[in-house]
């Protein structure tokens, strides 16, 4: 089509259009009704934009005049080096920020205080990836997530709570900056005026990295779930066709991270005059708006096509009594949940047959918890062994953080255990 693109540019076509946004699809899914397709979709998608933004980095650093074997396990080691180092960084300030609050006294005892370093932490890790020229936006990912194991159960019920509204909060916002941005570039005359010579052009582009798209996210979900199956011996462990084209749905849409990397890639200072770069912009456009609008709007009625709701599970969770202490329990629990030991201690009990009768009808939470407060796999069950003897008493987390005395949250919790255990 004569764009006067060169290689680096269409391997960061290839990088741009990899990162998915599979919020539409989230929203519908029910994770207490299809567990491992929801963790399935869930875990690609906080992974997969990270994992994007690494390799075009990579791709940005790397010289591709001179295209060889040893050119490409260059670009391999640069895309790894990104990977573990923006990864360990994220990891260090998450463990850092958890040993702060749990050992110095100037982080305690105080709800502003507790949010503050919070949040100026993870914000740290932000920005010493960025002067280290690494993936910010993976550091602050892992940084995130060894913040919510260590770090979030060191402060008091009161810094939880704010903490938890407080991030909701801006991640709403944010969201609503983003594609209220990708509205109003949408709009803009300048790259349009680019290419208003040659529009069947630019229609043929879109049209083509669509249709790219769906094969491309077909040739990989499919024969990887084909793999995955293999190694799966119970039939509900598979995942079935269905859940296979819901997956390869998923990741259809594309959104803010293929907006970014477009510009960061084909634009300079947020304009371009160049023809192939113009053309570039205004495709990704028409791609993110089209896959956003179009496929997010046929996601619900999809979903539920393949996979229709139980009636029967919807009013055993609509049912299911609520308790203060399930807004501030994060996903995944331990042996040393008083609560969680209620349903283990529950779950014993109903297999048998005499000891059945007295807790049968304690309530069971009905969520991923249930699925993963016991390891399963060899590497879980190690890694738990590891964090509860050496981890956890140095930087803290659920279990290993000292009882405050008279927290209102926690007397509430207590009393509604002695109420269902009646």
């Amino acid at each position: 089509m004569n764009l006067g693109l060169a290689i680096g540019d269409y391997l960061a076509i290839g990088a741009i259009f990899a990162a998915t946004d599979s919020v539409c699809t989230l929203q519908v899914l029910n994770q207490d009704e299809t567990p491992l397709l929801y963790s399935l979709v869930f875990g690609e998608g906080v992974v997969n934009d990270a994992t994007s933004v690494v390799l075009f980095n990579a791709i940005q650093n790397f010289d591709l005049s001179h295209i060889s074997t040893s050119a490409a396990l260059q670009l391999v080691g640069n895309f790894l080096y990104l990977f573990i180092t923006s990864t360990v960084l994220g990891v260090v300030v998450g463990l850092l920020s958890a040993y702060i609050i749990k050992k110095l006294y100037f982080g305690r005892h105080s709800t502003d205080r507790e949010v503050a370093i919070t949040m100026l932490m993870a914000y740290l890790s932000y920005m010493l990836a960025e002067l280290c020229n690494l993936s910010a936006i993976l550091t602050v990912f892992f940084c995130g997530i060894v913040m919510s194991h260590y770090t979030w159960h060191n402060v008091t019920e009161s810094s939880r709570v704010t903490t938890k509204h407080t991030f909701a909060t801006l991640s709403f916002v944010a969201e609503i900056f983003i594609f209220l941005y990708v509205g109003m570039d949408a709009l803009d005359i300048e790259k349009w005026r680019v290419i208003s010579d040659s529009p069947k052009t630019s229609v043929s582009v879109s049209s083509i990295l669509l249709g790219l798209i769906l094969v491309g996210r077909a040739a990989f979900v499919f024969p990887l779930s084909f793999l995955s199956n293999l190694t799966r011996k119970s039939p509900f462990e598979k995942i079935g066709f269905k859940q296979q084209v819901t997956i390869w749905w998923a990741g259809l849409m594309r959104g803010a991270v293929s907006m970014a990397l477009a510009y960061n890639q084909f634009t300079k200072s947020g304009h371009t005059q160049r023809y192939g770069n113009a053309i570039m912009i205004t495709s990704t456009i028409s791609v993110v708006l089209f896959s956003t609008v179009v496929f997010g709007l046929m996601t619900k009625p999809l979903v539920r096509l393949l996979l229709p709701s139980s009636k029967r599970l919807s009013r055993m969770i609509s049912s299911e009594p609520v308790t203060p202490k399930s807004f501030i329990v994060p996903l995944l629990g331990n042996e040393h949940d008083p609560e969680l030991d209620m349903d283990e201690q529950n779950i014993v009990d109903s297999q048998n047959s005499e000891a059945n009768q007295g807790d049968r009808n304690l309530p069971r939470p009905s969520s991923l918890r249930m699925l993963l407060r016991k390891p399963t796999h060899t590497v879980h069950y190690y890694w738990r062994k590891f964090d509860d003897c050496f981890m956890r008493p140095v930087f803290g987390g659920r279990g290993f953080v000292p009882f405050v005395p008279g927290s209102p949250t926690e007397q509430t919790v207590q009393q509604w255990q002695e109420e269902s255990k009646r």
